[in-house]
């Protein structure tokens, strides 16, 4: 009986790893798809301009390919959810993420920000989630998702001018 359970014991786990190991490859393999339609991302500038925005605290969702809301970009830390700041520049939009390398979506570059219910496989209550429409250098065009602290301050980023308006 003794042997019985440490045999079935090994085949869970190895079933486990062997599930972790496919996870693994499906977004390794995902990266490898995407990395040439994302490209080199926009690096912050010396100068950003004058704060339009006071900095706004919340969780960054992660990227998206545009306009699917769960098609999650894997490429580098673009996929992975931290805490974040916001900041609303002249030249852009600065996210500075907790544990990986800011993110800056240069004003002409942005083609809209709008309030959502869900991105990037969560979901929130009704306008839950800020979410910003860009276009990488590449030409590919990305949603990435903000989930604020304070969703009294999402009016004043969705009345922001998007490049095609500047």
């Amino acid at each position: 009986m003794e042997l019985e359970r440490w045999l079935w014991i090994a085949g869970l786990l190895a079933l486990f790893l062997l599930s972790l190991w496919g996870m693994y490859r499906a977004w390794t393999g995902r990266a490898r798809r995407q990395a040439d339609s994302i490209g080199e991302l926009p690096v912050v500038p010396a100068d950003c301009g004058a704060q339009l925005l006071e900095p706004t605290t919340g969780l960054y969702l992660g990227s998206t390919l545009a306009p699917s809301w769960i098609q999650r970009i894997t490429v580098g830390d673009l996929g992975f959810r931290a805490t974040a700041e916001m900041t609303r520049f002249e030249r852009g939009i600065l996210l500075q993420r907790d544990g990986t390398a800011p993110i800056w979506i240069p004003a002409e570059s942005i083609t809209a920000v709008r309030t959502e219910r869900g991105h990037a496989g969560k979901v929130m209550t009704e306008d839950g989630v800020l979410v910003i429409r860009w276009k990488l250098p590449t030409g590919t065009e990305v949603d990435t998702g903000f989930r604020g602290d304070d969703k009294a301050v999402y009016p004043a980023w969705t009345g922001v001018k998007t490049g095609d308006e500047a």
